[in-house]
């Protein structure tokens, strides 16, 4: 008898900590529940062009204000987009020329003309998405897609198929590509930032390439002999790196960073991400890299999906890169916790 009591004992539900995670974990799941609870009700809602009793506006009505002041906030120019969007990349080049010294000025060029391709996409999709509303042109299929994404708060599929990976919903998407629209200005009108914001990138690798090329023609060494060091900075430099460079912009889930130690450390209750601070990239000869104990080789993630698929480079849509922190604790530690940065959150 005395067995079966012990066992009636047990409780219903098993602690995250039975299987080695962090009580965070249970605030993870309840909220993926949650999200996949509302995705259905929203298949569910019905959809008609009818307001609400309450004299709302209707979906019609809510599909031309969404769209126009996306067209409005996204200018062909303006006094802060001075070169336009789409940015006008011939008289940007002429500002950042092909330097062998300097290959940061083809990364902006580059990041420029893959952006464009965006701006072109949105632009067109929402301008035809006001005439389709006032019944000046035919509602397509693609249209019926995007019209229905936009109710529903979801970022279309067209515009995600011209798009770097991204899980947030409309409106945090469209502010965050504003966000990187002016991160590529500023850069533009002041120069390369001392700090880059690692997330502004749409083909990081693209950035990262550059870096390790501008280290290797400064050394005269080759470049598939060059790896990278990493180091966290607790400040925030206000000059660039002499070389390699400082990135910001990433989370941490799953732990969280000790600002006394500088280590990765546990999460706190109820916090699931923490702003990461300063990383310098420093590249390095393959050779001269040693993993110390308790160093953690902590994967960087685009997106909080953490998969992607192989771009036509050889490139992950997704994962960028494997960042070497140091800890406290054993790797396998940190591996059960599912540790990883990422360069954008959900939300």
């Amino acid at each position: 008898q005395a067995p079966r009591d012990h066992i009636r004992a047990f409780p219903l539900h098993e602690l995250p900590e039975c299987f080695g995670l962090h009580e965070n974990a249970n605030i993870t799941f309840a909220r993926n529940e949650t999200y996949a609870l509302f995705d259905a009700m929203l298949l569910l809602m019905p959809k008609d062009n009818t307001a609400g009793k309450d004299g709302g506006p209707t979906p019609d009505e809510i599909l031309q204000a969404l769209a126009q002041g996306m067209i409005d906030t996204m200018p062909v120019k303006s006094e802060h987009f001075r070169f336009g969007l789409p940015f006008l990349v011939d008289e940007v080049g002429e500002l950042y020329p092909t330097d062998y010294n300097e290959s940061m000025n083809t990364v902006l060029t580059q990041e420029l003309l893959r952006f464009n391709s965006v701006i072109k996409v949105l632009r067109s999709t929402l301008q035809q998405l006001v005439l389709a509303v006032k019944g000046l042109i035919v509602m397509s299929a693609d249209l019926e897609t995007v019209a229905n994404a936009f109710l529903e708060g979801k970022v279309p599929a067209l515009w995600l198929k011209a798009c770097y990976p991204s899980r947030k919903p409309l409106g945090s998407f469209f502010d965050d590509f504003m966000r990187r629209l002016t991160f590529l200005q500023k850069w533009i009108d002041d120069g390369p930032p001392p700090v880059f914001w690692l997330p502004g990138f749409f083909f990081t690798q693209s950035f990262l390439t550059g870096t390790l090329q501008n280290y290797a023609r400064k050394h005269q060494v080759a470049i598939d002999t060059l790896r990278w060091d990493y180091f966290v900075r607790l400040d925030h430099p206000a000059n660039k790196a002499d070389d390699g460079c400082f990135i910001d912009g990433l989370f941490l889930d799953g732990g969280a960073w000790d600002l006394t130690d500088n280590v990765l450390c546990e999460q706190a209750p109820k916090v699931l991400f923490e702003t990461m601070p300063v990383i310098q990239l420093l590249p390095i000869l393959t050779t001269q890299f040693a993993v110390k104990p308790g160093d953690y080789p902590c994967p960087l993630y685009k997106t909080s999906e953490r998969k992607g698929t192989l771009s036509t480079t050889g490139h992950s849509t997704n994962f960028v890169m494997q960042i070497t922190v140091p800890s406290n604790m054993e790797e396998a530690h940190w591996v059960k916790r599912s540790v990883a940065l990422l360069t954008m959150l959900d939300d």
